[in-house]
């Protein structure tokens, strides 16, 4: 079932999460890019220097990249859901209703982790070339709540889109936008990292909450 499942959302999803990963790739590639153009200009000594002295991560692009993928990922999963009526007819396969919405949930994080993991990785392998490990590390702990971000937007976005009433929905996006808030709090580089296991374990719990919205659906709830 699980395998059914994972199916019918990639048939949902597929084209969007071609365009996601063109993007992110897109703009991770031209961060690159600019970094290796400005250490050909001025030399990758000056580079390392600007980045001790003045704490630059040149990544700062990407910042609000994983936020939107994350977002439009479950707009594009979920809202044809609502639309088309597909979900009363999702909750009556024979498969626990929990369990299916935790598959719907898992494929998308599962997907955009992948997506993430990959973009970090070209990060990684690029900068690793170039860098000291200490900076390398510095430039990816800086990168982490983003990526964090966009995970907790696609969970928060899928609430926002499940919950069957409109009143709800607007509220559900007031809180939604103070729990991401929590991870551009501090701009300096390297700010969460005490508080980085904080955020994952924040990210996790909005999985959770999609259940909610889930229920009130289940027991009719409109405007």
């Amino acid at each position: 079932m699980l395998r059914a499942i994972f199916y019918k959302e990639w048939l949902k999803t597929r084209w969007y999460y071609l365009v996601a990963v063109l993007l992110s790739l897109s703009f991770v590639g031209y961060v690159l890019l600019n970094f290796f153009r400005a250490a050909g200009l001025k030399g990758i000594a000056h580079l390392w220097e600007v980045m001790l002295l003045r704490d630059a991560v040149f990544v700062d692009l990407l910042q609000f990249v994983p936020l939107v993928v994350g977002l439009l990922f479950a707009v594009v999963q979920f809202v044809p859901e609502m639309q088309r009526k597909c979900l009363k007819l999702t909750l009556h396969l024979p498969c626990p209703e929990l369990r299916m919405i935790g598959a719907m949930l898992l494929y998308g994080g599962l997907l955009l982790g992948v997506l993430f993991a990959v973009s970090l990785g070209v990060l990684f392998v690029a900068f690793r070339a170039v860098l000291a490990p200490e900076l390398v590390r510095h430039i990816l702990l800086t990168a982490a709540p983003w990526y964090a971000a966009g995970i907790a937007a696609y969970l928060l976005a899928a609430w926002i889109c499940l919950e069957p009433t409109w009143r709800r929905r607007l509220l559900y996006g007031a809180v939604a936008a103070c729990v991401l808030r929590l991870f551009f709090l501090a701009p300096a580089p390297e700010a969460y990292d005490g508080f980085l296991p904080w955020l994952t374990l924040c990210t996790l719990c909005t999985a959770s909450w999609s259940w909610w919205s889930v229920v009130r659906f289940k027991e009719g709830r409109q405007d």
